[in-house]
């Protein structure tokens, strides 16, 4: 889960979301923030507007007498937590519903009323003389500070909706998009595993940059899967146009050992020559052999295969040889082993490869050994394993293309095509080929 979390936190349709989000936060603050500024302005003006309209009011009152009592009447009539009246009088008394006290935190609004000792809350106040006396007309601020909240409603009911909704459409893009990046990851694997077939299935909601990149990549695998196949057809072709001349050259040589005198220089010459031959048509035997496996024309033939038997019969067939040569050739065969859907002989043929690659490319005194198990899920498990110099790691994946030899193998009989036989029919059979580590030696695992 955290691991998805962080692939899709990783995704370019998720970060532009984040990043549009904050922009627009950015941008709604600044334009809420103005807007609170210009409003409180704003209201303020207007109280201080409405308080020197209420003094012009009193300052038409002909003497003090007569300020006290408009100041007395209008502040029975006012609410005194929205605004307060006072007027004090030359003779010091102090009329309407509130007075103005200062002490060491500043200038405070104390009630007349026995009950209540001071305001709370802010005020916007105005004081002049007036005939003698001191007038001053106090409007609250609450409705100025209320502003705060009423943007921070703003805020929260525009933006946060608003983030989420984003955020939200940016997680679906980012999974959407991470879809599609999967489907081109897998093709490419596939194409990099070899599976020249492998294209990237574009569909109808893929953005037109995916969309893009997936053709532009199918056209790339096209064309590397014709020109694949073309090299092949021409190996090919040119094993089959081979095959006939040296056959006819093999014939002509045999003829020629019967008329030279035996155990001369040239009767030794001519078997040189003809096992030079033989090798060749071997190797066009097999580039034939291959092309044909990889044709999958043998999948008409599949049918179910006991592997048990033909590894038997294998180990018997080498068995002599492998004594010979001071190899250790071993079989282990689990109970139950379930039989595979395929073609005995190629499935043959490959066991065999196995076997004599194993017994050309390792010393004398090496254990070679066969097993044959079910894996996991009921999968039949073959493996040919050595304890011989094995295959660097580097090179595991080189050796199973045509013709293609270790360093130190080329002073062995061989022809660098077994493996490549052994992957093909391994991949006609739907079959994981591995090459591992026996530590020491080769070891190869074929799972159906």
């Amino acid at each position: 889960m955290t691991a998805r979390l962080a692939e899709l936190w990783r995704s370019m349709p998720l970060r532009l979301a984040l990043l549009l989000v904050a922009l627009f936060t950015a941008v709604s603050l600044l334009s809420l923030a103005a807007s609170y500024g210009f409003t409180q302005r704003s209201f303020e003006q207007a109280m201080r507007a409405d308080l020197r309209q209420d003094l012009a009011g009193f300052r038409a009152a002909p003497n003090a007498r007569a300020v006290a009592a408009l100041v007395e009447a209008e502040s029975r009539e006012a609410d005194p937590n929205r605004m307060v009246l006072s007027y004090i009088a030359p003779s010091g008394r102090i009329f309407g519903n509130g007075a103005i006290a200062r002490d060491e935190a500043g200038f405070h609004i104390i009630s007349l009323d026995r009950d209540r000792a001071q305001y709370d809350g802010a005020y916007l106040s105005l004081t002049d003389r007036l005939h003698g006396g001191i007038i001053t007309i106090a409007r609250s601020r609450a409705e100025i500070e209320a502003l705060g909240g009423v943007f921070l409603n703003i805020l929260l009911i525009s933006l946060l909706p608003t983030a989420l909704i984003a955020l939200s459409g940016g997680l679906v893009l980012a999974r959407r998009s991470k879809r599609h990046v999967e489907v081109v990851g897998r093709a490419l694997d596939r194409m990099t595993g070899g599976d020249l077939g492998a294209r990237v299935v574009v569909g109808p909601r893929w953005s037109d940059d995916l969309a893009q990149i997936g053709g532009k990549l199918n056209q790339m695998a096209t064309a590397q899967e014709a020109s694949v196949t073309a090299l092949k057809q021409v190996s090919s072709d040119i094993a089959h146009d081979l095959k006939t001349p040296l056959q006819r050259v093999a014939l002509q040589l045999e003829d020629l050992e019967g008329k030279v005198p035996p155990d001369s220089e040239e009767a030794e010459l001519v078997a040189r020559t003809r096992a030079e031959v033989a090798d060749m048509g071997h190797v066009f035997q097999a580039l034939l052999q291959l092309a044909q496996v990889e044709a999958g024309s043998a999948r008409s033939r599949f049918a179910p295969v006991d592997l048990a038997p033909v590894c038997q019969t294998l180990v018997e067939v080498y068995d002599p040889s492998a004594g010979d040569s001071g190899h250790r050739l071993t079989l282990e065969i689990a109970a139950d082993v379930p039989k595979v859907r395929g073609d005995r002989a190629l499935l043959g043929q490959m066991v065999s490869n196995l076997i004599e690659n194993a017994l050309r490319h390792t010393p004398a005194g090496s254990q070679i050994t066969i097993r044959l198990s079910q894996h996991a899920a009921g999968r039949v498990w073959l493996q040919v394993a050595d304890t011989g110099p094995g295959i660097p790691v580097k090179e595991r994946d080189k050796v199973l293309d045509r013709l293609y030899r270790l360093d130190r193998s080329r002073n062995t009989p061989g022809n660098g095509l077994g493996l490549s036989l052994v992957a093909a029919v391994a991949a006609l059979h739907g079959a994981e080929l591995v090459l591992g580590d026996n530590e020491p030696g080769l070891k190869v695992d074929l799972r159906f």
